[in-house]
């Protein structure tokens, strides 16, 4: 132990008389000590000043490995860009390639004064499992992300002392100095944030505004994680390199599933020439095959889209890519720009084919209009991605069999599938809740909102059916529209959508909760 280790230990001892004078629970004088633990540490090193780090361990997911078409956390990379510029010494676990064992590793080898970890729903348990490990280590430990926001108690309790709420560049700009100097009496002033007090009482910070221009941040720091690796595995498994990038933070939209708990429903634009300035440096330095967009929507706003698609054709840039896009802000002339432009792929948010349903979630869209939107695409030569959503709300047999018939209509080329879950703090979760029917699936740290369960809701067992149904349903269309004979495997696929019918009937009184 240091000189100024062992002072403060004496100091914690000199001043436990007063705070039982004080009648402070035992609870919280606990909490501070293990806090002043935190504040030891920061003696160990003090050549960085945040380690960043999320819970994504690819090799230890048998379902993203079956996938293999990871992206970094641009998240993070924005943070890590952002606190760099403001002149602190940041450095970044990249836990994606990496293993558990590492990360434990690297927090001895290290002694980090304050680690910052990402989490979300598919990462919360690995996340978790790194909070436990760096207090471990007396770390002060801060967590952000989608998950923590409406879990900010639960997360605390678990061993995080600071919970980031919204986009987190200015607050750690904020947090870090106050932590770093002990100054835990000033955390009330730093905005959206929270985190427990002296008496173990947590404390919520008023919400902290949104950026109002992403123009200020600096690009993704891409040069602090190992890129390649991300570009090789995809051309070693797909065939085409992939470099993710986000033009945009914010859905206006209010889909009463989604959850805007990072970035908010305000949309905010990068502009088109700083875009364009990023998507020329990506292929400059990584030299992938393809792009992605990861906006929640990219063609929201058709004035930015237009100038973008100007501006990649003035600096003879073009790559293919894949984004996601609303059907109806979709028309003739942004379909014919996006294939201009070197779109291969759009996926288009559906979710039901019931407008009934449409209609509950609030998604402001036709069914009508994505099954127009998904062929225009693709007689522009786009393929085109579906989702869809099973098991919302009331959802009955004749809903299903709209959405079979509204698939089969738009003919996608993919359709990816999921059984609807509340997440904490949506509307669709807050309905669910005020009826009471979320049931959840265990303890908090052993389960996640993708575990829920709604009372009397049909058995995964039977969407299984539902989905093998619709496949098999759209593979009768896709053979009928080619016009190929085929006869066996139009009887193959007619004898298992009946199969699957006969599933669904069997399985019909099977309950989820």
């Amino acid at each position: 132990m240091t000189s100024n280790q062992a002072g403060t230990y004496i100091a914690i001892t000199q001043w436990l008389p007063f705070f039982m004078a004080l009648k402070m629970p035992l609870r919280g004088f606990i909490n501070l000590l293990q806090f002043q633990n935190c504040i030891l540490n920061l003696a160990a090193d003090s050549s960085m000043d945040i380690l960043l780090t999320h819970g994504y361990f690819l090799y230890d997911d048998p379902k993203e490995q079956a996938i293999m078409k990871p992206y970094p956390t641009l998240g993070l990379l924005y943070i890590s860009a952002y606190l760099k510029q403001k002149n602190f010494a940041v450095e970044i676990f990249d836990s994606t390639f990496a293993e558990k064992k590492q990360f434990a590793d690297l927090l001895v080898t290290k002694k980090p004064k304050l680690v910052g970890i990402y989490s979300n729903l598919m990462t919360k348990f690995n996340a978790l499992e790194m909070i436990r490990r760096a207090k471990a280590q007396n770390c002060i430990v801060i967590v952000g992300g989608p998950d923590p926001p409406y879990y900010a108690e639960q997360y605390l309790d678990f061993g995080a002392d600071v919970v980031v709420i919204g986009e987190g560049e200015e607050t750690l700009q904020e947090l870090i100095p106050l932590l770093s100097l002990g100054k835990l009496d000033q955390l009330a002033t730093v905005a959206g944030i929270a985190f427990k007090d002296e008496r173990g009482e947590i404390q919520r910070t008023p919400a902290r505004d949104l950026l109002p221009n992403l123009d200020v941040l600096p690009l993704p720091d891409r040069a602090a994680i190992d890129l390649q690796k991300y570009v090789d595995v995809w051309r070693r498994h797909h065939g085409m390199g992939a470099v993710s990038l986000i033009t945009s933070r914010g859905c206006p939209y209010s889909c009463t599933w989604c959850s805007h708990s990072v970035y908010g429903k305000t949309l905010r634009k990068r502009s088109a020439a700083l875009v364009a300035d990023e998507v020329e440096g990506i292929l400059a330095t990584y030299h992938p095959d393809m792009l992605w967009y990861a906006d929640d929507v990219f063609n929201i706003n058709h004035k930015w889209f237009f100038e973008y698609a100007a501006e990649l054709k003035r600096r003879n840039l073009k790559i293919p890519f894949e984004c996601i896009c609303r059907a109806d802000r979709m028309n003739e002339e942004i379909v014919r720009t996006l294939k201009e432009m070197g779109c291969f792929r759009v996926w288009i948010g559906s979710e039901s084919g019931s407008q009934r349903l449409l209609d509950a979630m609030k998604r402001g869209v036709k069914a009508e209009q994505v099954q127009a939107m998904t062929r225009l695409a693709k007689r522009h030569g786009i393929e085109t991605g579906m989702f869809l959503m099973w098991g919302f709300e009331d959802e009955n047999r004749d809903d299903v069999e709209m959405t079979i018939e509204h698939v089969k209509k738009a003919n996608p080329d993919l359709v990816l599938t999921t059984v609807s879950y509340p997440i904490k703090g949506t509307e669709y979760y807050n309905r669910m809740a005020g009826q009471n029917i979320v049931v959840p699936n265990g303890a908090w740290h052993n389960s996640n909102d993708r575990d829920h369960r709604i009372r009397e809701r049909h058995s995964k067992r039977y969407y299984d059916f539902v989905n093998r149904w619709m496949h098999n349903e759209l593979a009768l269309t896709r053979l009928q529209e080619n016009g190929r004979n085929g006869l066996l495997r139009r009887a193959k696929a007619r004898v298992q959508a009946e199969i699957s019918k006969l599933g669904m009937a069997l399985t019909a009184k099977q309950k989820e909760a």
